[in-house]
């Protein structure tokens, strides 16, 4: 039998990242961890901290092994089916919160949840809102309602490929806004190979295009879905934000801008009708 200190002395792994399977292999929490880190564990425990400490060496993410990310200050249930939420979006959920302020019951459409990160914080902050949110993958969806029902948001899921997901119906002037954080990798770019990309799912990272025609369909159809002077806002690649600026201004957009993340990243685009 082994002990705490030798497991994560044999890791291999980042001390702290030990440290986070190791707790969440023995149910316990950080405090116990140190103060009985002498103490031989159960093997059954053990074969599962090594079993993860084993797969997180060969890359595989730490969200999937631990199933969960922290964002916009609440824990979401992650699997591989789901892309893992990232710090940087939690811009697009601040700028539409931003754009609903002082609106009445807002209605708010999320395309290609997956987690359901975006949407289910949005309903959290605003309650009164009406949220909607879609996906083209069953299984992603199925991860974003469970995460809605266990932090208590309101908000609707409709399977289906953007627009198409809302049940057939006549397009209308219905949101207040529109968010998206949609596939936006080009199919040949090299960093799909690397890192936790690996591991995620390839339906939300690329459009197995030019990174360009995901963006291109949402923008192309929000004018039918925004009621007057309403926005849509969009996630995208660190290198694309003048050519969805570009087709913004095409499809009629108007104070169409770009903002930067926390790391100087022109991360989101949007405008207003």
């Amino acid at each position: 039998m082994a002990t705490a200190r030798e497991l994560i002395a044999g890791s291999g792994l980042p001390l702290l990242e030990a440290r986070m399977l190791l707790e969440r292999a023995l149910g316990v929490g950080r405090a116990w961890l140190i103060a009985h880190d002498d103490e031989a564990l159960p093997d059954d425990r053990a074969a599962v901290f090594r079993d993860w400490a084993r797969r997180r060496g060969n890359g595989e993410p730490m969200a999937y092994l631990l199933g969960e990310r922290e964002f916009m200050g609440h824990d979401f249930q992650v699997s591989p089916a789901v892309l893992i939420p990232r710090p940087e979006t939690e811009l697009l959920v601040e700028t539409a919160l931003e754009h609903l302020r002082g609106r009445a019951t807002p209605r708010v459409l999320d395309l290609g949840t997956g987690s359901g990160a975006i949407a289910v914080s949005i309903a959290l902050a605003r309650p009164d809102a009406a949220v909607q949110a879609t996906d083209l993958s069953a299984e992603a969806l199925a991860v974003a309602a469970a995460n809605a029902s266990r932090l208590g948001a309101a908000v609707t899921f409709a399977r289906g490929d953007w627009y198409g997901a809302l049940n057939g119906a006549a397009p209308a002037p219905t949101y207040d806004v529109i968010v998206s954080n949609p596939p936006y990798i080009a199919a040949a770019d090299p960093h799909l190979s690397q890192g936790d990309l690996r591991h995620e799912p390839p339906l939300a990272l690329t459009d197995r295009a030019d990174g360009l025609e995901a963006l291109r369909a949402i923008v192309r159809g929000a004018p039918a879905w925004l009621r007057p002077g309403c926005a849509l806002w969009m996630e995208h690649g660190w290198d694309q934000a003048a050519r969805v600026r570009d087709l913004l201004h095409a499809a009629g957009f108007a104070h169409v801008e770009s903002r930067r993340d926390l790391a100087g990243i022109e991360r989101i685009s949007g405008g207003y009708l």
